[in-house]
């Protein structure tokens, strides 16, 4: 829908938006009224960079053609039935994504908050029913993020983030332990741990590439011990790390993996994947999702995965990511510059707040985000250019330049 054909102004668009909407997010001081590859526009016309691609979603590019003619293709048929029927999306896509990156068995979701609830799940009732009913416990890392729901948000190894503060006492079940230390994790578990969960590239937490012999000495501990280990890829999978998959860099696979974003291009379409043996926990009447599994998400993500895999998004982005870090590790006040892939996260020397950087990047019409402290996060879409890197850097320091001058 474009302005024009409202009668309205973007003002009057902003003002609705304050009226009557429940207000949970900082708003960029913009009207996004359309999208194409790179870009976000305004009601003007005015394009902005995008390296947000709507928090790692959009990574086969905004508005991707290909996948907007299998939605409206899908439209035509059926847009939605309750998950008693077989449908063709459906079907096609749960083979596609199991063959793909060689789990067994997958189950549809929403978001990916919702996956990673389901996976929680899942571990615990097959820690219960195989080994006991006090088996459920699992172990997260401090300064991971896994989603605001209530099962994901304990998991969530920040006790002072906003997203815990204010809701009473958490989902019982959960411990947490230091990333990147194997013999915290190790500690960290006892006789009622079922799971060790994490983020193989921590997101929310400050952008954090695990180690590969952390990564790996969780898989040995795990298959030791007769833990499960559970990926949240809901970030870091479908191309953005350089593999298909963040576990696929470091040659391991989980009994669990969560995913979301880019998965559905744009559509709202969450997975978890599991081995045979875990996935038999869920039966009939233990889990469900109205939505999950819906035939256009569905025809949208068969879509999405052709396009980030003929068109090797995964090489590209291990190829960009390198690329713009060189450059933005010349940026003045850089402390760091850590990335896997074009999952990129900027720590500065403390000039300037995160969030001033970005607004200041806004005014330069160049979408970036702000975590905590001082880092900016880049996930753009995985189809960008090394032109596209060289604008993103030269806006990012004449940012940097006017904030400290």
């Amino acid at each position: 829908m474009r302005l024009r054909d409202t009668g309205l102004t973007a003002q009057n668009i902003k003002d609705m938006v304050n009226k009557y909407m429940i207000e949970t997010y900082e708003r960029f001081d913009f009207l996004a009224e359309r999208a194409d590859g790179m870009y976000l526009y305004d009601e003007n016309g005015t394009p902005y960079l995008d390296f947000y691609a709507g928090i790692a979603v959009n990574s086969a590019g905004n508005h991707n053609p290909k996948v907007v003619a299998a939605i409206k293709d899908q439209v035509d048929d059926i847009m939605h039935t309750f998950n008693y029927p077989y449908t063709i999306p459906q079907a096609l896509l749960a083979e596609r994504i199991c063959t793909t990156i060689g789990m067994d068995k997958i189950f549809f979701q929403n978001s990916g908050a919702e996956a990673n609830e389901a996976m929680i799940k899942m571990a615990r009732k097959y820690g219960v029913e195989k080994y006991g009913p006090h088996k459920y416990n699992i172990v997260t890392a401090r300064m991971g993020f896994h989603g605001r729901t209530f099962g994901a948000m304990s998991a969530t190894g920040q006790p002072d983030n906003a997203c815990q503060i204010g809701f009473g006492d958490m989902t019982p079940g959960f411990s947490y332990a230091d990333f990147n230390d194997l013999q915290s994790f190790k500690d960290a578990c006892n006789e009622n741990t079922i799971g060790i969960m994490i983020e193989p590239v921590q997101g929310e937490g400050g952008v954090y590439p695990a180690t590969k012999e952390f990564m790996c000495g969780l898989r040995d501990f795990c298959d030791e011990q007769g833990i499960l280990l559970l990926l949240d890829e809901v970030q870091s999978g479908w191309c953005r790390t350089g593999a298909v998959m963040a576990y696929m860099n470091y040659g391991i696979k989980p009994d669990i993996v969560s995913m979301a974003k880019a998965l559905g291009g744009g559509m709202p379409i969450g997975a978890i994947c599991a081995t045979d043996e875990v996935a038999k926990a869920f039966t009939p009447g233990c889990h469900g999702s109205t939505f999950g599994g819906n035939p256009l998400s569905c025809a949208a993500a068969l879509a999405e995965m052709d396009e980030l895999l003929d068109k090797d998004l995964a090489g590209n982005a291990k190829r960009m990511g390198d690329y713009i870090s060189n450059e933005l590790e010349a940026l003045p006040h850089v402390k760091e510059v850590r990335h896997q892939g074009c999952l990129i996260g900027v720590e500065f020397d403390g000039f300037a707040p995160s969030v001033e950087i970005k607004h200041k990047c806004l005014e330069k019409h160049l979408l970036v985000t702000a975590l905590g402290g001082n880092v900016i996060r880049l996930v753009p879409p995985l189809i960008l250019t090394e032109d596209d890197c060289d604008k993103a850097a030269s806006i990012l320091r004449e940012a940097v330049l006017e904030l400290s001058a």
